[in-house]
């Protein structure tokens, strides 16, 4: 393989200007109406743009990884998964920032497994539009962004947060092989930024739960408690695009009719999977989009898709095992389910807190703070039950 060899390395890459100027020339060819299309689409959401306090940084975060793309792309990973794929540390230094790829060769892979081709990744990500911010109602100081078509989402994570994710990521990949249609959150890359001799910044890509999103109507994160777990609702007829939380959801309910059973049994796998991995805190994202009358009622959207597993590797597990199901012919399908009248839109994101000391003594703070309530932080077993219940609680 011609790649750099596993660990740590530097390489010079294009200016940024270069991928500016291949990126635009790309999204030049999209045409004046799909421009049209998607800047509608885009409502509730703010442009970083010129201006913005984090222009700067979403600037090099778009050229370094339009060339860390571009790595992958000339020298794409082949033969069968190694353990130095996963440990990989690829560094490109740019004018005034480093961009480092980690684990480069087993997110390209993971990426091409999930049918994602990287001219599309990079177009998406590099600097041919700029990314998207919302109004964010998490607690954590963490910075969120969208690409301009709204397919990927970006988020700022703590270096122990991306210690956890890379040390579960072999498993993680081994649990998709298994469960091709897990609920999970399908990450894409993991990368750090430095500016100048700064402190690095690290930040995640993933495939957005929330796409399409022209038709969504309401949008929860969901994590089976309810302390702060209220967000005051966006004004009527405002563009504000809020994503609610449990108490917001009180005396709603989760059509699913016959894909009930199924989404039941993989809350239970994806949970139980994840308390092996003493993993808490995490969320099921969840949005709504009323079908059209000619969309209720018929499987003529349907597809069967069997499992992609990585190259190279095939899994031994029976389909009923894997509790693969019928999956709409949309883009993003994994995260789609379709009642008798709704579209739900769900997956389980934030995969990175670990129940270690720090948890477990904030465990014991809200013990003795709030006697009696239901808060996020207890052990994984135990938030792992506590979500699937409130799901099978809420479902019908």
């Amino acid at each position: 393989m011609a790649a750099p060899s596993p660990g740590p390395h530097e390489v010079l890459t294009p200016s940024p200007e270069a991928g500016h100027r291949a990126a635009t020339s790309s999204s030049g060819r999209r045409g004046l109406l799909w421009r049209l299309r998607d800047k509608q689409s885009r409502l509730g959401l703010f442009e970083i743009g010129p201006g913005h306090e984090l222009h700067q940084l979403t600037c090099m975060m778009q050229a370094g990884l339009w060339a860390a793309t571009q790595v992958s792309m000339d020298h794409p990973p082949t033969g069968l998964p190694t353990e130095e794929d996963f440990s990989e540390v690829l560094t490109q230094v740019h004018e005034g920032f480093e961009l480092g790829t980690l684990a480069g060769p087993a997110f390209a892979r993971l990426r091409r497994s999930l049918g994602l081709a990287e001219e599309d990744y990079q177009a998406a990500l590099g600097p041919g539009g700029p990314y998207l911010q919302f109004l964010s109602t998490s607690k954590s100081k963490a910075s969120f962004f969208l690409s301009h078509d709204q397919r990927f989402f970006l988020k700022t994570l703590r270096r122990r947060e991306v210690r956890a994710l890379l040390a579960h990521l072999p498993r993680y990949v081994q649990h998709l092989q298994r469960h091709p249609h897990s609920l999970l959150a399908r990450l894409l890359g993991v990368h750090s930024l430095r500016v100048a001799r700064g402190k690095k910044k690290y930040f995640i890509i993933m495939q957005s739960v929330f796409y399409p999103t022209s038709r969504i109507s309401e949008r929860y994160d969901i994590k089976g408690c309810e302390v702060s777990r209220w967000v005051e609702p966006a004004p009527e007829g405002s563009p504000l695009v809020l994503v609610l939380k449990d108490l917001n959801f009180q005396g709603k309910t989760i059509n699913l009719g016959p894909q009930r059973s199924w989404l039941l049994r993989q809350m239970e796998l994806d949970t139980a999977f994840l308390r092996e991995l003493n993993v808490l805190d995490y969320s099921l994202l969840m949005a709504f989009q009323r079908l059209h009358e000619d969309e209720q009622g018929t499987d003529s959207g349907l597809i069967f898709r069997t499992a992609r597993s990585m190259r190279g590797v095939q899994s031994l597990e029976e389909p009923e095992a894997q509790n693969r199901r019928l999956l709409p012919d949309t883009p993003n399908a994994l995260h789609i389910l379709d009642g008798p009248e709704q579209r739900y839109f769900l997956g389980l994101v934030d995969l990175a807190t670990v129940y270690g000391l720090r948890k477990r003594l904030e465990h014991l703070w809200k013990t003795l703070r709030y006697p009696g309530r239901t808060f996020s932080t207890v052990s994984p077993t135990r938030y792992a039950r506590r979500l699937c219940q409130w799901v099978e609680a809420h479902t019908e």
